[in-house]
């Protein structure tokens, strides 16, 4: 019943028609048997909203209400009452206090002026009686909605101390991963620092004192291994489970922005690809920095700039300088595209931003004076120790 409602309050109906067909049946007299052609639709349509009380409670009390008036004149039985009783406790529970007063103050109106226009015979007593059921049936639906909204505020403080909980879990253990991640940070920093210290010694020892150089050798080997040991723990704590079971391959790098600018002209955007100087000795983060920061530009263009733009991606290694400019025309109407496997994108103008600033270097994003985009981002081609 609760997860399908609608079948008690067909069952509901139903047994509201069955008695009042009964009803109709048991005052039947001889010769009276031709009333039932017009017994029976009005009972269907006095009992029938009662399956609809919950999806549509104010429809389903207005038309059971505008049905009372043929309904109780002809005294077809007690459907007019019940259904009435059934659609105010509806009302109550699923509406509110205000239209549930309204109805039955309508409700009320309706039936004195039947009493005064002679269209219901019952007499005073029956109305006062259905009138202490009203009563009756409002009291039942003021207890049940409250209890229904006890339950759903105990089920919403429950769905708030549940996340709050895996909230709190999640704090902890971020910051218990922070504590761990600093602590073997210092740990391969003093290793780094050890293989530095004994490598510049093996270097003056070795052709002076080959064996305090061969010493020097073993413990660079010795502590270069215990630092990869701790270095690869320390990617373990900081990676991200939801992308833990990801094959590991290698990073790209700044060599590698002719394929990217194959795989782009392949989606549909023309790239033409300027390089000047080498970038082969770039350092691992700086290069892997500007194929990402091509990489997104490139991204947005074929999301944003829309079928027809073009793209333009000039890079400048000098002496101590790397110079990234990505710029497009924006031509043509947006067109939406999902990055595949072989085109991720989402770093966004923070990420972006963000890489060219680990490196000590600047980015410079906006739209261009003639139209479209430009995204602009220089690196130093040297990393100070």
């Amino acid at each position: 019943m609760r997860a399908h409602p609608m079948v008690g309050d067909v069952l509901l109906a139903v047994l509201l028609l069955l008695v009042d067909l009964l009803f109709l049946v048991a005052r039947a007299a001889p010769g009276e048997g031709q009333r039932w052609y017009v017994a029976i639709p009005l009972d269907l349509a006095m009992v029938g909203p009662v399956a609809f009380r919950r999806k549509y409670p104010v429809v389903t009390a207005y038309v059971i209400l505008l049905m009372t008036v043929p309904h109780s004149a002809l005294e077809l039985g007690l459907g007019s009452a019940t259904a009435s009783c059934v659609a105010l406790y509806t009302m109550v529970v699923y509406v509110g206090r205000r239209q549930a007063a309204l109805y039955l103050a309508a409700q009320a109106v309706i039936s004195v002026v039947q009493m005064w226009a002679g269209w219901s015979p019952q007499g005073w007593a029956p109305l006062l009686f259905i009138g202490l059921v009203f009563a009756l049936c409002w009291v039942l639906g003021e207890f049940v909605g409250a209890r229904r909204a006890y339950h759903a505020e105990m089920e919403a403080r429950l769905h708030l101390l549940e996340t709050e909980r895996d909230q709190a879990g999640r704090i902890a253990v971020a910051e218990e991963r922070g504590r761990i991640a600093r602590e073997l940070h210092d740990v391969v920093a003093h290793a780094v620092s050890v293989i530095v210290v004994q490598a510049d010694g093996a270097s003056y020892a070795l052709r002076s004192s080959p064996e305090l150089a061969e010493r020097a050798v073993r413990t660079i080997s010795e502590t270069g291994r215990q630092a990869l040991t701790e270095l690869r723990r320390l990617l373990q704590v900081l990676r991200d489970e939801e992308v833990a079971g990801e094959p590991r391959i290698p990073q790209p790098t700044a060599e590698s922005l002719a394929d990217l600018a194959e795989r782009v002209r392949t989606a549909g955007v023309p790239v033409e690809l300027s390089v000047e100087g080498t970038l082969a000795e770039l350092p691992a983060g700086v290069s892997l920095g500007v194929y990402r920061i091509v990489q997104e530009s490139l991204t947005n263009t074929l999301k944003h700039a829309g079928q027809g733009a073009r793209a333009e991606v000039r890079v400048r290694r000098t002496e101590n300088l790397v110079d990234v400019e990505i710029v497009d025309d924006g031509a043509g109407k947006a067109r939406e595209l999902v990055p595949g496997p072989d085109l991720p994108g989402g770093n966004g103008v923070i990420g972006m931003r963000e890489r060219a600033h680990l490196f000590g270097g600047i980015l410079q994003v906006g739209p261009r004076p003639g139209g479209g985009w430009r995204v602009h981002a220089s690196f130093p081609a040297r990393l100070d120790p």
